[in-house]
């Protein structure tokens, strides 16, 4: 398996494509992002062990969202059943990535406590809000910059395992290999997809409330409201959709099982 070296310019255009995705079916995707966040809100909850089990099941989840992207490339109706695509193929190696990815999450969160004595831990972990003094400390601060560092690694060793071992039939192992160098010699599609998801996700909403707010003579939480939400129900799906387009531009076609994720 070699992954080819994209132009930068492919990077821009997985947010527009995930876009054009997300166009296809939009109330159906939205459904989708709901059923996962209620999903994954009820596991986080269950007593001692919810915590864990919403990370580990996360890159199962991912290659539900992948399904659902190419059922809309093909024109098929996006499912809830799309969602458990990842738990159907593959499913030892996938939770097998989960407890690696928790693994990963826990270490990161460790090495940040060396900034900020644990602060941002254990807000990750237990839901503990910082007061506002800790939040705009120098050590908080630092905290913020080591983990957005550390991370960055983990996301490319993950950014496209789940699916190489759904629908390529690797190991985990192999899967976060090829997922990671795929990510590196391909760094400066990444970096232009960062910049076009930044901009689709701060930058265009940031303009667009400033407009609004000075049609509303400065009414600015209605203002806000009413522009953020629609891009946030808008942009979730896109970016689920754009991981997609990145997964075909440089896997190609898949090797596994079909649109809807029957075996």
């Amino acid at each position: 398996m070699q992954a080819p070296v994209l132009p930068a310019r492919r990077g821009y255009a997985w947010v527009v494509e995930g876009f054009g995705l997300f166009r296809v079916a939009p109330l159906a995707w939205l459904a989708l992002v709901f059923g996962y966040w209620i999903a994954m809100t009820v596991i986080s909850f269950i007593p001692f062990v919810g915590v864990v089990a919403a990370s580990v099941l996360v890159p199962a989840f991912s290659v539900g969202f992948m399904t659902a992207s190419r059922a809309a490339e093909n024109r098929l109706p996006l499912e809830f059943s799309n969602l458990g695509a990842g738990f159907r193929n593959h499913a030892g190696a996938q939770i097998a990535l989960g407890a690696v990815y928790f693994a990963a999450i826990a270490a990161l969160l460790a090495a940040t406590a060396l900034s900020d004595d644990g602060t941002l831990a254990r807000w990750m972990s237990t839901g503990e809000r910082p007061s506002a003094e800790k939040l705009a400390s120098e050590e908080f601060m630092r905290a913020l910059v080591v983990s957005a560092v550390l991370y960055v690694p983990v996301m490319m060793a993950f950014w496209f395992a789940p699916v190489l071992v759904a629908w390529h039939g690797l190991s985990a192992a192999k899967a976060l290999f090829f997922s990671f160098f795929a990510c590196l010699i391909n760094w400066r599609a990444f970096l232009a997809y960062g910049v076009g998801a930044a901009i689709a996700l701060f930058v265009l909403p940031a303009g667009v409330a400033l407009v609004a707010m000075m049609l509303s003579a400065g009414e600015a939480r209605t203002a806000l409201l009413s522009v953020m939400f629609p891009f946030l129900l808008m942009l979730l799906p896109t970016l689920f959709a754009s991981f997609y387009a990145s997964y075909r531009d440089i896997f190609g076609e898949r090797e596994g099982p079909p649109a809807d994720g029957s075996a």
